[in-house]
């Protein structure tokens, strides 16, 4: 094995390269991220987060954080979807949820986070060339202090849509750009402007406007107003391509309301001013060699509200199967599970945001009669669930080896409420440390036993639960469940199964314990 700077270079600070850095420091892998910025940049992107990264962010003990920053902390959201609504606001339990919170704010929170468990975060350092090897990837870095190389077992793209590192590697990133431009602006409403109590507003010059969406032959208005500021965004057809770093400004946003509208909409004092565009593109594969891709550089999807939740969940279930490769216990093509999972994914995120392009985009009689078809659809609430699940990913069950699989595998693992000796705890609890868990919830001492060949690697709890769902759940790192024991299974079939579940994921069992060195405690 070659002596190397680091284990794991990461490429970009964006939200998807900071959560792999502290997912990664929970694995114990000593981890570099570079970034070609100097410092978190307070330019409007993301506005929040939603869906099964909640989760997740909860399941590591991070949603507090998350909550405490946000300017509502527990929505039911009227999601957009296509130019139309997904409307949970009247739901008791949603199919998903949101957290508003700036993306801004979202990197700060991981950053504090990944530097809490160790990561080293270098800002001002822009990589600007790659090279590997069957045994290591090297990166020259341009910093304030100069050139210099750095060497490592692994290296991972997190530097958006515009990736140098995808192209480096070579892996294509076919697709589409669509040819529209959104604008997207926060304002105080003005005083011209009067808001009504149903949401709609009346423009001078204009009149009532409804809340929502207005279609015009030059493109689409959508607006909410609340508490004193006009939340709206424009979208049209335009092929003209924005430097990513030039800020859109007040008389641009007027220009492009005029434009949609016919007529001049007031504009108070700018709060946030966004712009951007749609694409459709997916990497062909999110590894080569030693260098892997995550978040915007493996894909970009043609709606808002998918990309940074997705991103991040790729980084989840990358870092600790990185992890487990570089501590020398990886089973045969772990590693290569992070393509066939992610990648699924990904595509289960494009399809969701293709069929809003499809609703979204025509502007003819039969576009019309395709929305209010969806829309009296998505009016039924298994339907609005089915596809809060689709939007919210959290529809995923990835594929198992093997077959003849319990329901549950695959599948992200149910926040239980669990009764043990030392009192009540639940799931999320338990996978704080990031670490894969065997919970019996049966009393098996069958299922312990074949664990415990595996205790260095796994933690084993014995818990009840009301209405248990399996004997026995073996839960990987990134809260999948990998096997589960059904109930009342046999020892002699049960046992077995959970063995080779143990082999496949977290590989052979070693007779003494073993610690994994660098862990952070």
């Amino acid at each position: 094995m070659p002596v190397t700077d680091t284990d794991v270079i990461i490429v970009g600070a964006g939200p998807c390269g900071l959560m792999l850095a502290g997912e990664l420091r929970l694995a114990g892998v000593r981890t570099l991220v570079l970034e070609r910025q100097p410092q978190i940049r307070d330019i409007p992107k993301a506005s929040g987060i939603g869906g099964r990264i909640l989760d997740l962010l909860r399941y590591r003990g991070l949603l507090e954080r998350f909550e405490a920053a946000s300017s509502d902390p527990d929505i039911a959201p009227r999601f957009p979807f296509g130019g139309l609504y997904l409307d949970f606001t009247d739901m008791v339990d949603p199919p998903m949820r949101a957290l508003p919170i700036p993306q801004m704010e979202i990197e700060r929170l991981l950053d504090e986070h990944a530097r809490e468990l160790g990561a080293n975060i270098r800002r001002g350092h822009e990589v600007v060339g790659v090279s590997q090897d069957d045994a290591a990837v090297t990166a020259d870095v341009r910093g304030p202090d100069g050139a210099f190389r750095v060497t490592a077992r692994y290296l991972v793209g997190c530097d958006g849509g515009r990736s140098r590192i995808r192209d480096m590697a070579g892996i294509p990133f076919p697709g589409t750009t669509y040819p529209e431009v959104n604008r997207f602006a926060q304002v105080a409403v003005h005083d011209s402007v009067t808001a009504l109590d149903n949401g709609d507003i009346d423009v001078p010059g204009l009149g009532r406007i409804q809340a929502g969406f207005t279609r015009t032959d030059r493109g689409v208005f959508a607006f909410a107003v609340g508490s004193g500021v006009l939340s709206f965004q424009t979208t049209e057809s335009e092929s003209a391509e924005y430097d990513d770093d030039e800020p859109l400004t007040l008389t641009e946003l007027g220009d492009s309301a005029r434009r949609v509208l016919g007529a001049d909409l007031p504009l108070g004092d700018p709060i946030r001013l966004s712009r951007y565009t749609f694409k459709d593109r997916h990497a062909d594969r999110y590894r080569a060699g030693r260098i892997l891709l995550a978040g915007d550089a493996a894909h970009l999807f043609p709606a808002t509200g998918t990309a940074l939740n997705v991103g991040m969940l790729d980084s989840v279930n990358l870092a600790w199967k990185l992890g487990a490769d570089i501590h020398g216990w990886a089973p045969a093509g772990l590693l290569d599970t992070y393509h066939d999972e992610r990648h699924y994914a990904g595509g289960r995120a494009r399809l969701q945001t293709r069929a809003q392009v499809a609703l979204r985009r025509g502007h003819d009689a039969a576009a019309d009669a395709l929305r209010q078809v969806f829309q009296e659809l998505v009016a039924d609430e298994p339907a609005l669930r089915r596809m809060g699940s689709l939007v919210g990913h959290t529809d995923i069950r990835y594929p198992m080896p093997g077959s003849d699989h319990h329901a549950l595998a695959g599948t992200f693992a149910p926040n239980l409420t669990l009764h043990t000796d030392r009192g009540i705890t639940s799931v999320a609890e338990l996978m704080h440390p990031g670490r894969p868990v065997l919970l019996d919830l049966a009393d098996r001492p069958d299922l312990r036993e074949v664990a415990r060949d595996w205790e260095h690697r796994i933690d084993i709890h014995t818990a009840k639960t009301d209405d248990r769902p399996a004997d026995a759940l073996l839960i990987r790192p990134d809260a999948h469940i990998a096997w589960a024991g059904g109930i009342d299974e046999p020892a002699d079939a049960a046992a077995p199964a959970l063995r080779q579940a143990l082999s496949s994921w977290f590989g052979a069992p070693l007779e003494e314990a073993v610690p994994i060195i660098g862990r952070p405690s």
